[in-house]
């Protein structure tokens, strides 16, 4: 059952005076910025001269009447919750009907509260966004290694996008770089030869070998097994506590729901990327399985001495690092 809103004068503090041909009408509708109808609204007529008061209430189409106004210059205020107060001058002559023109209220700023809570997946941007500021001695990206506790997961793009500026960043060249010229100098995988030719294939199948790797491992199968491909630095408890959290982080890993599982995506990732890394190189030099096992073992390995690393050295040599709140679980 619908109410309708009766526009009712408040009792004047000067009665009006004259004869009713002295009287008039003042009406009029309230609307929003949108050109909406406001119902609900105050609205407050005061006659300048006799300081005469009304009061009404608009209806549910916006429109409100005041009947019975004395003739002369009176004032109005319109309110309603939400909007600004305005106030308006008018003018009415003797036994007039003003009909004003729509009254429009704009919304009040100190009224309005807008909580935008970010996703998971911006929240995972912005602090691997924090991850990608993280250098050693500010030139050698540490991207992979979170400080903080409340790290949240990453998606598939997120875990490509944090690995890639890692393998692509110049640092890396430098390094790979260097590698391939102390094996160049040995001689390592004669079948390079010898001049720039031969350190150019060095350079390209060691490059080639930790991308391969770190692809597999990094963002293949984390995507596949669910898991995030960071080290979570922990930094409290007794040193012995925090050597076996390092080390066991090689074969143990945080799966994107939180909890601690077996390292399926770097195991299985050092097996497949060490099997590939074979066609990297000569003929002569394969050892096929041999290769490929050690490989493998110096992938697990190299994960734990870095993760030692990360643990009780690196983050003091980092830049930009974030500081935990609380230790990693």
């Amino acid at each position: 059952m619908a109410i309708q809103l009766i526009a009712q004068p408040v009792s004047p503090q000067t009665p009006p005076t004259g004869t009713p041909q002295d009287l008039g009408v003042v009406s009029g509708r309230v609307t929003d910025e949108s050109g909406a109808a406001v119902p609900g609204a105050d609205i407050v007529l005061v006659h300048v001269e006799s300081l005469a008061q009304f009061e009404v209430v608009s209806r549910a189409d916006g429109r409100f009447s005041f009947d019975d106004v004395p003739a002369g210059v009176f004032r109005l205020t319109v309110s309603a919750a939400g909007f600004a107060t305005r106030t308006l001058p008018g003018a009415l002559m003797p036994g007039d009907h003003s009909d004003l023109p729509p009254i429009r209220l704009t919304l009040s700023i100190g009224t309005i509260s807008v909580q935008v809570t970010p996703t998971q997946v911006e929240l995972a941007e912005q602090q691997i966004k924090e991850q990608e500021k993280q250098r050693l001695f500010g030139i050698v990206p540490n991207f992979r290694v979170s400080y903080r506790a409340d790290a949240v997961p990453l998606n598939a793009r997120q875990k490509f996008q944090l690995t890639w500026k890692s393998v692509a960043d110049p640092a890396r060249f430098a390094g790979v770089g260097l590698a391939a010229a102390i094996q160049h100098v040995r001689n390592d995988f004669g079948e390079f030869g010898s001049g720039p030719d031969g350190y150019a294939r060095r350079y390209g199948a060691l490059y080639a070998t930790i991308v391969t790797g770190t692809m597999i491992s990094q963002v293949i199968l984390p995507t596949i097994f669910r898991q995030d491909p960071r080290y979570f630095y922990n930094g409290q408890g007794t040193i012995a506590s925090r050597v076996g959290y390092a080390l066991s982080r090689a074969v143990v890993r945080k799966a994107d729901n939180g909890r601690w599982q077996p390292d399926y995506s770097r195991v299985l990732g050092s097996f497949l990327s060490g099997a590939i890394s074979n066609y990297y190189y000569p003929e002569g030099d394969r050892r096929r399985l041999g290769l490929t096992l050690g490989n493998a073992a110096i992938g697990i390995g190299g994960a734990a001495a870095g993760n030692l690393m990360q643990e009780f050295l690196l983050k003091r040599l980092t830049t930009r690092s974030r500081q935990t709140s609380s230790a990693i679980p």
